[in-house]
């Protein structure tokens, strides 16, 4: 990877390059001075027989990042969102202007000609060419003496020259933001620059030795279904279907969103297509959430010699009823509704009570509570609601009639006084 010097070594590169080549001796052009400043700043000054020297002008007037470089590497963070486990490379591509200033007739037209066939017959920049003009940039340019250090002759991606179309607008509007009178200009891309962070990240240590398991046939792979069922909480008994799951012992339950996790925990009955288990019923440190299950097949010492496919398990927060049922105060403007609920909400989630078709935040939290104040404004009208806490987009659990009655939704219910 280079340094950051990099893209001005691509520039102080490509100067010294199209400098050996238009005033190479065979071209008849005379002394010719190639320039890599903004077009505002040329100063072509007569010589000293009057005339306009003949002069190229290299300028770079735009970075963009190269597509097919930006996603490589990540993610570049830990699970921590602070510890950097890789550097992602600064990949950019380059967009060059090169213009011709001469006073001649034609001039100006033979310069780019020899330019341009250099950037033609060289689309890509060897790294021997690369590394010999950064050794040999002259003492002008002020940074001659660090450039080489750039690394630009032994990145990963070769450099690559490649022409640029911009239609008569685009070189209109460029030219009006330099501030700068048109003359003969060539357009071309440089990709890819790829630059390196400096900044420390971490490594793992080497294996050393390798703990192998042979075992005398290949395993059918274990493969657990979604749940089907309505949301369930803490405490709750679930029943999952699948294939090949009569060998679990183990469950692990993962909310990466709350960087909480669950387990490993023994189901509590297993066959070759159900793994039956209950719900985590730890109020502080399972909250309610979109979790993320997998079955565990695990020896003895609690290693893993299989595990199953990873399926989404909500769990929903309870509206407890005892020992304190919910407690609705209402006024003319507003309804206000205090609740106890399992498991415990944390102050980064969010929580919303749903009654009948209305629905409204909770108050703010600053601490883990089971404790939440839910204030409707317009005031409820007077009635019997059907209630469930919505939790990062998890709703609580409903209760059904029993049959033989016909299906409903018998609760639970806050009663609006």
């Amino acid at each position: 990877m280079s340094s950051p010097l990099a893209i001005a070594a691509v520039t102080g590169v490509l100067q010294y390059l199209i400098n050996l080549v238009c005033n190479d001796p065979s071209t008849g052009l005379g002394a010719v001075t190639v320039t890599a400043v903004a077009p505002d700043l040329v100063l072509n000054a007569p010589s000293g027989n009057g005339e306009v020297q003949r002069q190229l002008n290299l300028f770079m007037h735009q970075v963009t990042p190269n597509a097919a470089w930006r996603n490589i590497a990540l993610p570049s963070l830990g699970p921590d969102g602070a510890t950097r486990l890789k550097n992602q490379p600064l990949a950019l591509d380059l967009h060059y202007l090169l213009t011709a200033y001469a006073n001649a007739d034609t001039e100006a037209e033979a310069l780019l000609g020899y330019s341009i066939l250099f950037l033609h017959d060289y689309p890509i920049l060897s790294r021997s060419d690369i590394n010999n003009a950064l050794q040999s940039i002259p003492n002008t340019n002020p940074l001659f003496s660090i450039l080489s250090s750039s690394n630009l002759g032994s990145q990963f991606e070769m450099i690559k020259i490649s022409p640029a179309t911009l239609g008569r607008e685009e070189m209109a509007w460029l030219w009006t933001a330099l501030k700068a009178d048109y003359r003969p200009t060539f357009p071309f891309q440089v990709s890819v620059v790829l630059i390196q962070s400096p900044q420390p990240a971490m490594s793992s240590l080497p294996v050393i030795t390798r703990a192998i398991t042979v075992q005398p046939s290949v395993p059918l792979p274990i493969e657990i279904n979604p749940p089907t069922a309505l949301t369930s909480g803490p405490g709750d008994s679930v029943t999952l279907t699948g294939q090949s799951l009569a060998a679990i012992n183990n469950l692990i339950l993962r909310y990466p969103q709350q960087q909480a996790e669950f387990g490993p925990f023994a189901p509590t009955a297993v066959t070759d297509a159900t793994v039956t288990f209950t719900l985590p019923e730890s109020p502080a440190t399972v909250p309610a959430g979109s979790y993320l299950l997998t079955a565990l097949v695990t020896d003895a010492l609690g290693n893993i010699l299989q595990s199953s496919n990873t399926v989404i398990m909500p769990i929903a927060a309870k509206i407890l009823m005892t020992p304190t049922p919910p407690v609705v105060t209402s006024t003319a403007t507003e309804t206000t509704v205090t609740l106890q609920c399992d498991p415990d909400i944390q102050p980064s989630q969010t929580v919303s009570l749903l009654l009948g078709g209305s629905s409204t935040p909770a108050q703010p939290l600053t601490v883990a509570t089971n404790s939440l104040t839910f204030v409707f404004t317009p005031a409820l009208v007077t009635g019997t609601y059907i209630a469930r806490l919505q939790v990062d987009g998890i709703a609580g659990p409903v209760t059904l009639s029993v049959p033989p009655a016909p299906p409903a939704i018998t609760g639970p219910t806050v009663n609006v006084p």
